[in-house]
């Protein structure tokens, strides 16, 4: 058994407007993810299934010709190889679990635990 907590996990900054913090486990790479309003995910894939679940804010996804706004409580599933792009809304944040994991982001986030 292995125990995260998400107070101990070094933040990194995405970009001006979003933060993320990342566990990698053997099989998924979880994400906790800050996104002030305004900030957009430029269309972009990824080898991995993605899923989205919104715990606060509001965003607008646009995957494969839907268009989708996610509120506190909703959950958004990405299949893998299929372009996509976000906005949020509003401040949001969110958790992404991918998998299999990102491993273009383990050397990027390495876990500071106490």
């Amino acid at each position: 058994m292995e125990l995260f907590n998400w107070e101990q996990i070094r933040e990194e900054h995405v970009g001006a407007l979003q933060t993320r913090k990342v566990i990698h486990t053997p099989k998924t790479t979880i994400v906790r993810l800050v996104s002030k309003s305004g900030v957009k995910v430029p269309w972009h894939q990824h080898p991995h299934e993605q899923v989205t679940i919104l715990l606060a804010g509001c965003f607008r996804f646009e995957v494969d010709g839907k268009t989708a706004e996610l509120r506190a409580g909703e959950v958004l599933r990405v299949p893998p190889d299929v372009p996509h792009e976000a906005e949020a809304l509003e401040d949001s944040l969110t958790i992404e679990i991918f998998t299999p994991p990102r491993e273009d982001w383990m050397e990027k986030s390495q876990e500071t635990r106490q």
